[in-house]
């Protein structure tokens, strides 16, 4: 039997997240360990925590009171343990390298990075921009930002926020083409099309309600996200864009979103570490800084 403390903080994190496999990631341990703790604590109290089904995991009442309760108590016990002096943050120093993808990056984490370099001028920050999926391991990154998918269980990662996905065209686009009424008519029209830098191929179209497409005879091709922005600003057809990339724009009535209800669901954003020994206070520093930045900025609400 687990520790009862234990039990606690696994479950305070799977209340926190959209299912086991998602807690077992932040967690950095396996989604057997995190059902089995789950399971323990559920006869301890003698009562379900969660409902269980293939598709998804719903908190029950008992389980939102408990996690209401355990919060306070898991901080009491973390404070009462609490031993070593608050570091002194400013004084921290030493080279801190992250990667990162390369627009959203840019976009949102670049401009944030050099306002943390004004106020901590002994820690040095080595920024790769990539879209491709990189072990932080071997590339020996200290950091890691990522936006989809993740569940590398070698790594300390937390989702900080999400990512949605709206299908667009200029309003001049819509007028010319009529707005789709489902998915197969959207095909019909013109769009665009952007390649997956990983496998060299171009990326799927996902629905709500729908099976992914693959597109077949875009009407312009690129692996550059904006440069594909800049297509679909031109009117060259449609496309599925992140909402990092076209929020703005839907606001601005420059971009029309169609197909509304057929929206896919929103790829995670997640902060994440190698899990290898003790952590620089540095790159603490750096890793919390980027969890707050990232949970205040995103998603761009429409």
């Amino acid at each position: 039997m687990q520790n009862q403390l234990e039990m606690l903080r696994i479950f305070k994190v799977v209340a926190e997240s959209l299912n086991f496999k998602e807690a077992a990631v932040r967690l950095g341990i396996s989604p057997q360990s995190v059902t089995r703790a789950i399971k323990e604590l559920e006869d301890l109290l003698g009562e379900p925590l969660f409902y269980r089904s293939t598709r998804n995991t719903t908190i029950t009442e008992f389980g939102k009171q408990m996690a209401l309760k355990s919060e306070g108590v898991i901080d009491q016990l973390d404070a009462l343990f609490e031993i070593k002096k608050s570091p002194n943050l400013h004084a921290a120093e030493g080279l801190v390298k992250i990667t990162m993808p390369n627009t959203f990056g840019q976009q949102y984490l670049l401009p944030a990075l050099t306002d943390f370099l004004k106020e901590h001028p002994g820690i040095q920050l080595d920024l790769r921009f990539s879209n491709l999926i990189d072990n932080v391991v071997a590339d020996q990154m200290d950091i890691g930002v990522r936006v989809g998918f993740f569940s590398n269980n070698r790594n300390v990662a937390r989702r900080v926020n999400e990512m949605k996905f709206y299908i667009v065209g200029t309003p001049e686009l819509v007028a010319r083409t009529g707005a789709p009424q489902q998915v197969n008519d959207l095909f019909q029209m013109p769009y665009t099309g952007l390649i997956d830098q990983n496998t060299g191929r171009l990326w799927p179209w996902t629905f709500a309600n729908a099976p992914d497409f693959f597109p077949t005879s875009p009407k312009f091709i690129t692996d550059d996200p904006e440069a594909e922005l800049a297509a679909v600003l031109a009117g060259i057809g449609y496309s599925q864009l992140g909402d990092f990339l076209c929020a703005k724009y839907i606001e601005s009535g420059e971009l029309v979103s169609v197909l509304q209800d057929q929206a896919p669901s929103p790829w995670g954003v997640y902060v994440y570490r190698p899990q290898r020994g003790p952590v620089a206070e540095r790159v603490r520093l750096v890793f919390d800084y980027l969890v707050s930045v990232l949970s205040d900025t995103v998603p761009l609400k429409i």
